[in-house]
Order: structure tokens, then C-alpha cells, then sequence
């Protein structure tokens, strides 16, 4: 079985992160390096024990949740598919080939514009990727940026954020709490708004229900 320890050792693996946190960096973009990629790791993997997927499907959640951004540095609207066939290509020889491609799909349909989740470890995947929003995110913080550039202003006032699983009401929940001088529930809602459906249908493919809250105030 792939592990994810053994995958973070791989030099192919590492160099791809390693270019593209820096390419991404040099792009202006929020935080897609080793904070976000070990973040999506830990809480893919604890939210497939947490809603029961077996060990296997837990460690392949987080292998695909430290991998799935690896393809930015060749071309960022299509970071997804650079990312799954990059994985393909490391570990096509590995014997269990049908994890190798399970990870390979659910890298590649990670992306809200343009893909169907059709597997519970991609659904893991994207629950844990969109949820990762919060202010450490935010490279420049200078107030020119945080005024100008409306994805970073939105994740930079996010002071605080949780991520749960209520399993007796069947419920995945991402509590924010943002700054609303900096940025108003609406302008967020505006524009993560695709992230969020996308969660909602990731969620009821796990059979759970997505809900969001911020300042207290139920979106979903």
C-alpha cells in the first residue's frame, strides 16, 4: 500500500512541490506549499477515519491530499491534470496500481470548474482543500495588497477556522470567524461561493450534509 511517508521521501515529489510553491509565489498566489499541502494531508486523512473509510482509504486521502498541488509549476489552469500525471508517472511501476490510480483520479478532479467527484477518497480531497482558508495564507499582507487583491483580503480575514465532523447529524462543518472590516461575509460568500457548492456536493457523495458558518451566521 502507498504511504505517505514513504511518498513524502520521493525526490520527484519533493522537487514538484518545491517549484511549485515557488512558482506560485512568484505568481502573487496564496499559500499552495508545505503549511496548505500538510494541512489538506492531516484533515483529508482524519476526515475519512472520522467518517469511517477503512485504513487504506485513509492513507490514500492523504496522499492524494499532500500531492494534489504538485502540478502548479507547469501550469496552474491546469494544475490537476500536470498533478495526476506527474503521480502516474512516479509510481505507474508500484504493484498496487489500482491506489496508484485512485490517487491519480482523485488529484486530477480536485478542481470545482470543471470535474465530477466520483470516488470517496476525491471527495475527501476536496472537503479538505476548500476548507483550508485563513489569513496565514496570505504571502504579501502589505495593506496595498490585502486592498487590492480581493482573494487575499478574503482569506486574510479569516481570523479563525474550524473544521469538524458531526457524525450523529451527519454533518461536515466549517466554522470561520472573519474580521468584516476587512472583508463582509457577502464579499466572501461571493466569492468562494463555487468552493463551497463544490463541498456540498463532495459531502453528499460521502452521504453527509456540508455546512458552513461564519460569525455565526449559517450559509449552508
Amino acid at each position: 500500500m502507498l504511504n505517505l511517508e514513504e511518498i513524502k521521501k520521493h525526490p520527484g515529489v519533493k522537487e514538484c512541490i518545491r517549484k511549485s510553491e515557488y512558482y506560485l509565489n512568484n505568481l502573487g498566489f496564496t499559500d499552495h506549499g508545505l503549511r496548505h499541502i500538510n494541512i489538506v494531508s492531516d484533515r483529508a486523512k482524519m476526515l475519512a477515519k472520522t467518517i469511517g473509510l477503512n485504513k487504506k482509504e485513509q492513507e490514500l486521502a492523504a496522499v492524494a491530499g499532500y500531492c494534489h498541488d504538485m502540478g502548479n509549476f507547469l501550469q496552474r489552469t491546469e494544475h490537476c491534470f500536470a498533478g495526476a500525471m506527474l503521480f502516474s508517472q512516479f509510481f505507474f511501476n508500484q504493484e498496487d496500481t489500482v491506489d496508484v490510480f485512485e490517487i491519480v483520479q482523485a488529484i486530477n478532479d480536485h478542481d470545482e470548474e470543471k470535474h465530477e467527484i466520483v470516488s470517496k477518497v476525491g471527495a475527501v480531497l476536496v472537503l479538505a482543500d476548500k476548507s483550508d482558508v485563513h489569513r496565514s495564507r496570505v504571502k504579501d499582507t502589505s495593506p496595498n495588497n490585502i486592498k487590492n487583491d480581493i482573494h487575499d483580503r478574503v482569506n486574510y480575514s479569516v481570523i479563525d477556522s474550524s473544521f469538524r465532523v458531526n457524525k450523529l447529524k451527519k454533518e461536515i462543518v466549517l466554522r470561520l470567524k472573519i474580521d468584516t472590516k476587512i472583508t463582509g461575509v457577502m464579499e466572501y460568500f461571493e466569492i468562494f461561493n463555487e468552493r463551497m457548492v463544490f463541498c456540498r456536493r463532495a459531502a453528499n457523495f460521502l452521504s453527509y450534509k456540508f455546512v458552513l458558518f461564519i460569525n455565526n451566521f449559517k450559509l449552508f
